[in-house]
């Protein structure tokens, strides 16, 4: 690639995060770009809603029109190039300069363009963040850059759990606006659990009707006293979820929903009790769970629990368009499967060798019933016990081994170790750190992240499709917990995903330190209530409550 690595140019920085593939500067040479009120857009087809989307955002903060390009030679001009994907190695490139009077925006195509407008928008500074003009300027100025610009990875996700503590609309669709500052571009939405269901499945009304709320909360981890004794809940109408994908999408995200089977299920099961072990428990007694951990509530391995979540999925796919679809798959305790008549004269009828393998059986039934419809199965790494289902992608979330051998054996891997990158651990280990979860990992150990396991020859690497950062919310009680566990960590993140980074041990955190300068002011304008670099604000403290704190380095495996 052309240019000059962003961290090698001497005496100029640009305060981009992530960081760019390389730049050159016209620093002694040409000039920079203003925008200012006489400022157009150029938009060349195909990019159309990315220039509605500068409007929307830099033109609100601005206070400029920036109306479609008429005679003015002062203009933003948006193209897409498609050479411009071999020539930087991805379908999501972009190529920005910034000399005279034209700030040009290419892109291999329009979702490079959009990257590229991200760009755009962090360099105008973090005033271009807010929602509207915070003073009165006649014109902004643009550095005189050229910056080469792609990603590394082509899943660059993050997964929010909204079932353990409800998430309503407007808040999930504020997640996705800072996903996109942070040029990721997928949503894992984890839409159902033992403690709530939250979407609405219209042939299934007491889906929501009865799992959509419990009567309490356990306040803090699961050995937590404390109660929040009121009703708790929500979910999402369809109408709520197709606007949630629009937009999603108009963002260049897609959005890849999760339907827990077979654990994880008690909301369902405490809705349509038939769905549960009945010859074992008596599930008409089952509610909604009001704690935290693993339920030993799973659903029957019956054909009428796969006739109704086949229900489910049916509505799913009309939903969302995303090539993959998340059947959880994870932490299915199999205790009354054990003990089940009917789970056992299954195991015996299919000829299995144990409860792994009936669940791997009950996987690989959605996997073929998925792949029939034109979709591809991704699970979390426990679909491995028993034999992988043939065709299935893996989240591989129990450290790196998942990933290795699912990629080893052919299949697609996301790799999001939990030791890494799972943002409900803590990140200090002081006294003041709320509600302390796990492993400690701080901003700098997100940053040292690698995605894929130098055991992988190139070929098997080639499965990595990339990475997630995931946001369990069960110490999260509302908008303020989630920024602070998410932030500023998503960042780094976010660093590791795009970025094309070296070694671990050779990253330049100092670096990074110093561009997150500049984005704590971005976040700031953004609302973002983030962990300040000094530990937590008063507020953000949660004395008293427990947690569940992990001593020592976490396990690099």
């Amino acid at each position: 690639m052309n240019g000059i690595p962003y961290d090698e140019f001497p005496g100029f920085h640009v305060e981009l995060v992530p960081a760019p593939s390389s730049f050159t500067t016209s620093i002694g040479g040409g000039q920079g770009y203003f925008i200012d009120a006489a400022t157009e857009i150029e938009a060349a087809p195909g990019t159309e809603r990315v220039a509605q989307w500068l409007r929307t955002t830099v033109g609100a903060a601005t206070g400029y029109p920036l109306p479609p390009h008429g005679n003015n030679w002062n203009r933003i001009l948006l193209r897409t190039l498609p050479e411009l994907a071999e020539e930087l190695g991805s379908p999501e490139a972009y190529r920005l300069c910034a000399d005279g009077y034209v700030l040009a925006v290419d892109g291999a195509s329009e979702t490079g363009v959009f990257w590229g407008a991200q760009t755009l928008r962090q360099l105008l500074g973090p005033d271009a963040f807010r929602r509207a003009p915070v003073a009165a300027k006649e014109e902004w100025e643009f550095p005189a850059v050229t910056i080469h610009d792609a990603p590394r990875f082509r899943w660059r996700g993050l997964m929010l759990d909204v079932a353990r503590h409800f998430m309503p609309k407007d808040g999930v669709l504020r997640y996705l606006d800072l996903m996109a500052t942070h040029k990721l571009n997928v949503f894992h939405f984890h839409l159902t659990d033992d403690q709530g269901w939250r979407i609405e499945i219209k042939r299934y009304p007491r889906l929501t009707e009865v799992g959509s709320w419990r009567a309490r909360t356990k306040f803090g981890h699961g050995a937590s006293p404390l109660w929040e004794e009121k009703p708790h809940g929500g979910y999402y109408t369809q109408d709520d979820i197709r606007e949630i994908v629009a937009y999603a999408a108009e963002r260049h995200i897609t959005v890849v929903p999760e339907i827990d089977v077979p654990g994880h299920s008690q909301a369902a099961i405490a809705a349509y009790p038939e769905l549960g072990n009945t010859d074992v428990i008596d599930t008409t007694s089952l509610s909604v769970w009001d704690s935290w951990g693993i339920s030993e509530n799973v659903l029957a391995p019956t054909d009428n629990t796969l006739r109704f979540y086949e229900g489910v999925f049916e509505e799913l796919l009309d939903l969302f368009p995303s090539e993959f679809v998340h059947v959880g798959g994870d932490e299915c305790l199999k205790d009354q499967w054990k003990r089940s008549p009917a789970a056992q004269a299954r195991i015996q009828e299919l000829g299995l060798a144990d409860e792994d393998e009936l669940q791997s059986w009950f996987i690989g039934h959605f996997d073929k019933w998925l792949s029939a419809r034109g979709r591809r199965l991704i699970g979390w790494d426990e679909i491995l016990e028993g034999g992988l289902a043939e065709g299935a992608a893996v989240s591989s979330w129990r450290g790196y081994q998942g990933g290795i051998a699912a990629a080893r054996a052919g299949h697609d891997v996301v790799m999001c170790p939990s030791q890494q990158v799972y943002l409900d651990h803590r990140q200090h280990a002081g006294p003041d750190e709320p509600v302390p979860i796990g492993y400690v990992r701080t901003l700098e150990d997100v940053f040292r992240f690698e995605p894929v396991p130098p055991e992988l020859t190139p070929e098997e690497a080639g499965h990595v499709l990339g990475t997630q950062a995931n946001v369990w919310t069960e110490v999260m009680e509302d908008r303020a917990r989630v920024d602070y566990q998410t932030f500023p960590r998503l960042a780094a993140f976010a660093e590791v995903a795009w970025s094309r980074l070296p070694a671990p041990a050779e990253r330049d955190f100092a670096d990074f330190e110093r561009r997150m300068a500049a984005h704590y002011r971005r976040l700031d304008a953004l609302g973002v209530a983030y962990r300040p670099p000094t530990g937590p604000l008063p507020w953000q403290k949660r004395p008293g409550v427990l947690g569940r704190p992990v001593d020592g380095p976490p396990p690099n495996r």
